[in-house]
């Protein structure tokens, strides 16, 4: 399958040494109510918020299960966990990367890599530039004087960072060394917002001309957009050796630590967290949401979800008998 394929490719490259991968069993597609009872309390990256909203309705309707959704960035949620106390029973990243960096062992034993995206220039017909942008004229359209050009913060967002190594790629791609100071001056400071998600609303109220985006918002929302070349873009396991050679740091656990977070092709993650409140209901919410059933939910609304999910298996799992 093809998407089972790239995940287990691009696997090697976003896994900790020593981690046991393995694929997830299918969930079956039809849900029934789970042992634990209360509000399944799950925290998700913001740029899927939609589709994770509409298979968690169906997961609902069709359990009786509440669930309570807080949406936000994914370091930005990391953090929620670790400085705040906040416990929820299921926590949904845009970077597998910040399971071990950030979460593991206290709050996650491992995760489950369930779908792929990729980075895109999103704009609209009222975008400077929108009539005459095109794959091969981008770099001189978006640095041109006036244009205004959003993207998310590193410090919270993967998409942030992820925007960073594809501006480093796009300058080695084009054989143009000077591109990446071009392409970070043309999204300054001003026009950096802490989720990749609040960027749209400034793109479709003509605040901003063009965004930074992965792919999956930018279709959800209608938005047009520029596919960069698949070894920018990283999107493609193909090309995990090319994203490799780029690297970028965000802060760290503690204050004046910082993360070195290393190109690879853009893959999302989910856990049930060791303090979930509900495991049970958590363990059968993803199982649903890879069954045939939540997997069409999820793609009618742009989630590019994985056929299965791959399992990784943190550091103090047990070993398998």
């Amino acid at each position: 399958m093809r998407h089972l394929t790239i995940a287990a490719l691009a696997l090697c490259l976003v896994s900790a040494c020593g981690r046991h991968a393995e694929p997830a069993a299918k969930g079956s597609t039809a849900a029934t109510a789970p042992a634990d009872t209360g509000t399944l309390d799950v925290m998700n990256a913001a740029s899927v918020t939609q589709p994770l909203r509409a298979v968690l309705d169906t997961f609902s309707a069709r359990t009786g299960v509440r669930y309570a959704l807080q949406p936000g960035a994914s370091l930005e949620l990391a953090r929620l966990i670790t400085e705040t106390g906040r416990r929820p029973d299921i926590l949904l990243l845009a970077d597998p990367e910040v399971f071990p960096k950030l979460l593991e062992p206290r709050f996650a034993n491992g995760y489950e890599i369930i779908a792929r995206n990729r980075i895109v220039l999103a704009y609209t017909p009222q975008s400077r530039g929108a009539s005459r942008i095109g794959a091969d004229n981008w770099r001189a359209i978006v640095t041109e004087p006036g244009v205004q050009v959003g993207r998310a913060d590193p410090n919270t967002d993967p998409s942030g960072y992820r925007t960073l190594l594809a501006m480093q790629l796009a300058a080695r791609y084009y054989h143009d060394p000077s591109l990446y100071r071009r392409l970070l001056a043309a999204a300054p400071d001003r026009n950096v917002r802490p989720r990749e998600a609040d960027q749209v609303a400034l793109l479709e109220t003509h605040q901003l001309d063009y965004i930074w985006s992965y792919q999956n918002l930018a279709d959800e929302n209608g938005l047009r957009y520029i596919r960069l070349p698949d070894a920018v873009d990283l999107g493609t396991a193909a090309d995990s050796a090319t994203y490799a050679t780029v690297s970028t740091r965000v802060i760290g656990r503690q204050p004046g630590d910082t993360l070195t977070m290393r190109g690879g092709p853009i893959l999302f993650a989910a856990a049930v967290l060791t303090t979930a409140p509900h495991p049970a209901a958590a363990r059968q919410f993803l199982d649903f949401l890879m069954s045939a059933d939540g997997q069409r939910i999820a793609r009618a609304h742009h989630f590019d979800v994985l056929d299965s999910a791959i399992v990784v298996k943190g550091a103090t799992s047990a070993p398998a008998r």
